[in-house]
């Protein structure tokens, strides 16, 4: 018998209280590492599975393609059902997915699990911040999903350096393998301490077509963007017009319910996100293998290529939330996003012969003090700008964009710089295709400057709460 709770009754500093922040941090840790640690396993899997750079492209594209398509519906499936038991669900299904994801004969059978992997995700990955927020009692909120946060970012930081060891030490597969023992884990934990929760007011359909419709649009984009086939990018194209319409039509219930949209500034941070997730994503895909094929160093060296920028995020993001609330988001936002350009533009220059210390670390920096001047700015604004009956949605719109944005960038991007076929077997040609997509990336940081710059003209902070933003992944998650 589900037990269904209006009002969180735990404390942060009991027993029980630290077992469920143990169970939300490993569950949606878990979901976080596995989005960094794949990409420092790349070219050992492409490698063994003899895949080409479009096998790469959807190693990483196939998690997010269902992730991005169905993480509003797992958070609407939590508010109706339970937030534990879908938490479970969705836990339970990534470690499966995992365990074929470790097992696959072939590059096929890898991007099939990790479209399953996808789905676990979007199943689990809402419920963990909704699970801290419905459990604990109302003034301990803050400070559980500071510390929800924090660790998250501890957990983005070791990513690289515990893919890049496993890769050297045990061999790609455990990169994938290792989520089944954290995954028993969380769900021992989650069945014993965890309480179960739901929205007692939950009611109407759930918009499973305006799902399907999201998923199977950006399914042919980036079909057709990875393979460059119009035919496919066309296809997508109808079905994300049929999604909007579906979603017109049905507002207010939709799945994303136009109502969102009508503060002006939240649309414009929103394009924002999509073209600061797009230019970041492409960096994240891109550097590890680069500093493999090109600069030779090894799986574990490259994978804490990212480290200063998780690091720095950790220790500067709130203070630049701070300082957005007194001074408006508009400077911070504008000047991180050109201080990340300006690291594009450093990272361009890596190839064959570089060091860690002169070519690597300083543009990381720099990229890191960029996006802690303009992640939590962002993910502040979009939620001070939407209706508080929206606040929800909003956030899980602004996840969807980012990750929407990375999805597309990942298959668009590196084809039209030349990086297709065996390119990352060839250092030089994959020399050439690195340097213009970091070019194009600083680019889209500039873009993304000057949109943030001209819409947002007031403090739309000054009369918010502080807001909790997740590490680098993406913005705040949940509902």
């Amino acid at each position: 018998m589900m037990r269904v709770m209006d009002n969180g009754h735990i404390g942060l500093s009991s027993a029980r209280g630290r077992w469920v922040l143990l169970t939300t941090v490993l569950g949606s840790g878990m979901a976080l590492l596995d989005g960094t640690v794949v990409n420092v396993a790349l070219p050992a899997l492409g490698d063994a599975l003899g895949a080409d750079m479009a096998g790469l492209q959807w190693t990483v594209n196939a998690y997010t393609l269902t992730l991005a398509g169905l993480i509003l519906l797992g958070g609407s499936l939590g508010d109706r059902y339970g937030r534990r038991r879908i938490f479970l669900i969705g836990v339970i299904w990534f470690a499966v997915a995992s365990a074929l994801c470790g097992l696959a004969p072939n590059v096929e059978t890898l991007i099939a699990a990790r479209a399953l992997q996808g789905v676990g995700g979007a199943l689990l990955t809402p419920g963990s911040l909704a699970i801290i927020q419905a459990s604990f009692v109302r003034e301990d909120r803050p400070r559980a999903i500071g510390a929800w946060s924090g660790l998250g970012g501890t957990a983005a930081a070791i990513g690289p350096l515990l893919g890049g060891w496993l890769v050297e030490t045990a061999g790609w597969r455990w990169v994938f393998l290792i989520n089944l023992p954290v995954a028993a884990l969380v769900v021992a934990v989650a069945v014993r301490h965890v309480p179960e929760s739901r929205d007692v007011e939950a009611t109407g359909r759930f918009d499973v077509l305006g799902s399907a419709l999201a998923a199977l649009a950006l399914a042919g984009i980036t079909y057709g963007l990875i393979d460059l086939r119009p035919v496919p990018i066309a296809v997508g194209v109808l079905l994300g017009v049929a999604f909007v319409w579906l979603e017109i039509r049905r507002s207010p219930d939709a799945l994303v319910p136009v109502g969102v949209f009508t503060s002006r500034v939240f649309t414009a941070v929103n394009v924002v996100t999509f073209i600061m997730y797009a230019a970041m994503s492409v960096v994240f895909f891109l550097l590890v293998v680069q500093l493999q094929v090109s600069a030779g160093f090894s799986p574990m060296t490259a994978g804490s290529a990212m480290i200063p920028v998780t690091v720095l995020m950790l220790l500067l993001s709130s203070r630049a939330g701070e300082l957005a609330k007194r001074i408006g988001p508009r400077i911070p936002m504008t000047a991180g996003l050109l201080i990340c350009a300006a690291a594009l533009l450093l990272m361009s220059r890596i190839g064959e012969g570089s060091s860690y210390l002169t070519d690597v670390l300083v543009p990381a920096a720099m990229f890191g003090l960029g996006l802690s001047a303009a992640v939590a700015p962002l993910t502040a604004t979009v939620l001070a700008t939407a209706e508080e009956r929206y606040a929800g949605v909003a956030s899980g719109v602004n996840n969807a964009v980012a990750r929407t944005g990375g999805l597309l960038a990942v298959a668009a991007i590196p084809p039209l710089a030349g990086l297709t076929g065996d390119a990352f077997h060839d250092p030089a040609s994959f020399t050439t295709g690195f340097h213009t997509t970091m070019l194009v990336s600083a680019a889209m940081m500039v873009v993304a400057a000057l949109i943030a710059l001209l819409t947002i003209r007031e403090n739309v902070l000054a009369d918010s709460h502080p807001q909790m933003c997740c590490p680098v992944e993406a913005p705040q998650q949940g509902r």
